[in-house]
């Protein structure tokens, strides 16, 4: 074999090799077992009139690192809870900052909104009047959640290694529209919007195992309901508990999308989440097991905060109401009377919205809140030529996200879950496009337009 031609062969597998390389990005995984001690308070149920009697199976929080460059890092935080308080997601994040340097724009934080999972206090706090003790035992498990999950950050980072990214997309069909369902037995006719998409992220190693798997899904973690005192993760839970059996060296990560006015159907009972967590796995295992399209080596993210306005509501509604029957009322009441005593201003809220762009193939668009599915069918319309995921859920969970269609019909998502979040009342009809517009700049922020 002559000079010239050995050459040329070995610049055209350097060329291949850095083709392949360049699909490498630096990624570590964690998990940290999260499953509380009962008693303890459940949340997402204002029937419940016990703490919890026992344990189906753990709960989790997970973390995947990121790190295309010592300048782009991401972290990604699943936990299988109901939602964070403003006081936990900051505090995770402060302390990410301060001990690894990584910034707000740069963590996603999502809770799969399991209805099993313990009381994240004062996230939700209406639905129960607490004891001292109960108290003491909600807030001890809360303020610890915070050193956990920045420890859980911590081993993800010193776990990174080079990996390969895929993404593809599936379909599972249990979710339905609830408003739909809810109105169908009154006999009118509601438009029901759903969004089946499973979108699921490969993360391999060089040697080809698998050693991550994200999914997502908009459907709510309400299988099992009010009468059930067992902590579990629902639907989602044996789902990630499913793939990891499938996929011993994987860790499985689950993001909740748009799922505000979604629900599992059938559901009542461990056994139905353990079977729409099992179609799920099943959907996801499919896909994990085919060759996906790759994601580059590359990662843009941003984050913004957006003011909401709650409709005003006169101080005497709530006078009314501290006086009344009704106990959910009462507790409404009570904080709204003491903030207006106070001179705090209830009228607005501070709305967080992330993006992060995962190669130049798939983006993430993290909203807080119970947001209802027609952001997500909004957001992936307007941006049809991007593949997208939109994560309700992240980062905190304050109270429903109710869309500009969903305020005009009214009903709990719009309007009466604000008593047990404790909120003057419904958004402004500005709610929709004020978010939208928020998502355009972070869209914009990192490089995607939508689409002409």
């Amino acid at each position: 074999m002559n000079i010239r031609f050995q050459c040329i062969i070995i610049l055209l597998l350097t060329l291949v090799d850095g083709e392949i390389c360049g699909q490498e990005m630096l990624v570590g995984f964690a998990k940290k077992n999260i499953t509380p001690n009962p008693p303890i308070w459940l949340s997402g149920y204002a029937s419940r009139t016990t703490p919890a009697t026992g344990v189906v199976h753990n709960l989790w929080a997970k973390a995947v690192y990121l790190e295309s460059s010592p300048k782009e890092k991401a972290l990604i935080i699943s936990t299988d809870l109901l939602g964070l308080s403003r006081e936990v997601s900051q505090g995770i994040v402060q302390q990410l900052h301060e001990t690894y340097g990584i910034s707000q724009k740069q963590v996603i934080i999502n809770s799969s909104h399991t209805h099993s999972g313990p009381m994240i206090w004062p996230a939700l706090s209406g639905i129960a009047n607490y004891s001292l003790e109960d108290q003491k035992a909600v807030s001890t498990y809360t303020l610890g959640l915070i050193k956990t999950i920045v420890d859980l950050a911590g081993e993800s980072i010193s776990n990174k290694d080079k990996m390969r990214l895929s993404v593809g997309h599936g379909q599972v069909d249990f979710a339905i529209n609830r408003r739909q369902l809810a109105a169908s037995k009154l006999g009118q006719v509601l438009a029901g919007p759903i969004d089946h998409d499973v979108p699921v992220i490969k993360v391999e190693d060089l040697k080809g195992n698998v050693k991550g798997i994200l999914m997502g899904y908009a459907c709510h973690n309400t299988t099992v309901q009010g009468d059930n005192y067992l902590v579990n993760g629902d639907y989602a839970g044996f789902a990630q508990i499913d793939l990891e059996k499938r996929f011993p060296t994987a860790t499985a990560m689950f993001l909740l999308g748009c799922a505000g006015d979604q629900n599992p159907e059938p559901r009542g009972n461990i056994l139905l989440a353990e079977k729409h967590g099992k179609k799920l796995a099943e959907t996801v295992s499919e896909l994990i097991q085919q060759k996906l399209k790759p994601l580059s080596n590359a990662l843009q993210y941003d984050a913004q905060q957006i003011t909401l306005d709650f409709k005003k509501i006169e101080i005497s509604q709530f006078q009314q109401e501290i006086v009344g029957n009704d106990v959910f009322k009462q507790r409404r009441a009570k904080l709204m009377l003491e903030a207006f005593n106070k001179g705090w201003n209830m009228q607005h809220y501070l709305y967080p919205i992330q993006a992060l762009r995962i190669g130049k193939e798939f983006t993430i668009i993290a909203l807080a809140g119970e947001v209802v599915v027609d952001y997500s069918l909004r957001i992936k319309k307007e941006f049809a030529q991007h593949d997208i995921f939109v994560a309700g859920y992240s980062q905190e969970v304050m109270c429903y996200i109710p869309s500009k269609n969903v305020l005009k019909e009214g009903g709990y998502e719009a309007e009466s879950s604000m008593i047990y979040y404790g909120w003057p009342g419904p958004f402004e009809d500005s709610v929709e496009e004020k978010i939208m517009q928020g998502v355009h700049l972070v869209m914009k922020n990192i490089g995607i337009r939508p689409k002409k």
